[in-house]
């Protein structure tokens, strides 16, 4: 089975349509970020690119009397659980791997824990770690780093470098086994 690329999933309209909310210069920030902590962590790129690429594809827009409301939306938020169906529904209809859906849904359904009434502190696997670290590697106060701005271009190139970038990973790995 051809892997299914971050190209491909960041070209499908479902993508296009939640990455345009949540910020795309964010969401690819986080997968360049997310490749070289899953690195370090022994941890899929794959994985863990796809996972960064969609965290926040749950994410929705809180106005309050017509101007952006940070802290109601914080109190409100569950654009983790909203985005792990999204993800699991995006990659499924792309063809991917069921197994590789599931460890993508979860990693976004656990990059944070601010829906929670509990920490998620010392309880994430690995896969779940790096997604959460390259999600924070990126914030900005008051949820800022969701409006800095990046072209569908500029984001298929930099994806198209990080697609080479795991193809090149795995092919070198396979061969040193």
């Amino acid at each position: 089975m051809a892997r299914v690329t971050l190209v491909d999933v960041f070209k499908h309209r479902i993508t296009q349509k939640y990455l345009q909310r949540s910020g795309i210069h964010h969401a690819v920030t986080v997968a360049g970020y997310a490749y070289d902590l899953a690195l370090e962590a022994s941890v899929s790129p794959d994985l863990a690119t796809k996972s960064a690429l969609l965290h926040d594809m749950g994410h929705y827009e809180w106005y309050l009397d017509g101007k952006w409301d940070y802290e109601e939306y914080r109190k409100h938020d569950i654009h983790a659980i909203k985005g792990a169906e999204r993800a699991h529904k995006l990659l499924i209809r792309l063809g991917e791997d069921r197994l590789v859906a599931k460890e993508v849904s979860l990693a976004v359904l656990l990059h944070t824990d601010s829906y929670l009434p509990f920490s998620l502190s010392g309880k994430r696997t690995s896969l779940q770690d790096v997604v959460a670290e390259a999600d924070r590697k990126d914030e900005q106060p008051n949820g800022l780093h969701h409006y800095n701005k990046m072209s569908p271009s500029s984001a298929i190139k930099n994806l198209s470098v990080l697609d080479k970038k795991i193809t090149d990973y795995y092919e070198n790995n396979i061969e040193a086994e």
